[in-house]
């Protein structure tokens, strides 16, 4: 079953062409990776998935759904999750909040007031078990001001899981990390659940590749290269995007 399918998707600026008529469908419970040098327009096609940005010409289907219309929190509680290059996270909060804050997008209870939610049993409940998949539960009361780098990248993911995505867009999760980090957030995508389709940028190559298993290279917006790991890499054309 396809979980994600883009058709001659593309994005322009005046006559700047970031991406352009880029064309790849994912299965259920892949493990995508986007590859490609600096400027290839990979995080642009990330921000047209999640709908940051709008499409200049194309089609984005969720589960056969057509989604290129819809805006980025409708596109969230449909099923996209994404974590950002940039940290995005509530500093003055605790990290226990800011995954009850997260999950309150696709929850009934997002009409109450915010008082009510480090006391709502079933809320805690669920943000403990998600915190304790990344290995946070046990400074779930910290304020995320006082966390290391790696904590905040490993929450981020889980106020990204905490959306009950279908589809998880993940752009450089270990951006920024020391050696022993990049083990613990490898880990923790090794581990997520196969029920979620997964799509990965990242320039730390050897992790990228133990996780990938399809690939699609960018070069300059256009797709230069799909289809399995093992073909895309061999490929001369990826070698030339890198050397170029």
């Amino acid at each position: 079953m396809t979980a994600l399918e883009i058709s001659n998707l593309s994005k322009s600026f005046g006559g700047l062409h970031i991406v352009r008529n880029v064309s790849f469908s994912v299965r259920s419970g892949e493990r995508r990776l986007i590859l490609g040098p600096n400027g290839a327009g990979k995080t642009t096609l990330f921000n047209l998935i999640a709908g940051d940005l709008s499409p200049s010409a194309g089609a984005i289907l969720l589960q056969g759904d057509d989604i290129s219309s819809l805006s980025t929190h409708k596109r969230a509680r449909r099923g996209i999750g994404r974590t950002f290059q940039i940290l995005t996270l509530f500093g003055g909060d605790t990290v226990l909040k800011n995954v009850l804050l997260a999950m309150l997008g696709r929850s009934r209870k997002r009409w109450r007031p915010f008082g009510f939610l480090e006391s709502d049993a079933e809320l805690r409940s669920g943000a403990m078990e998600i915190l304790d998949r990344v290995m946070l539960a046990h400074i779930a009361g910290k304020r995320v001001a006082e966390c290391s780098y790696g904590e905040r990248r490993r929450l981020e993911i889980a106020m990204a899981l905490a959306q009950a995505p279908q589809v998880l867009l993940l752009d450089e999760p270990l951006a920024g990390l020391s050696r022993e980090e990049r083990k613990t957030v490898h880990q923790l995508l090794v581990s997520l659940p196969r029920t979620l389709t997964c799509i990965m940028i990242e320039h730390d190559m050897d992790v990228a590749l133990d996780f990938a298993e399809r690939i699609s290279l960018l070069q300059n917006g256009i797709q230069v290269v799909e289809g399995e790991r093992d073909a895309v890499i061999n490929d001369p054309r990826t070698k030339e995007a890198y050397l170029a």
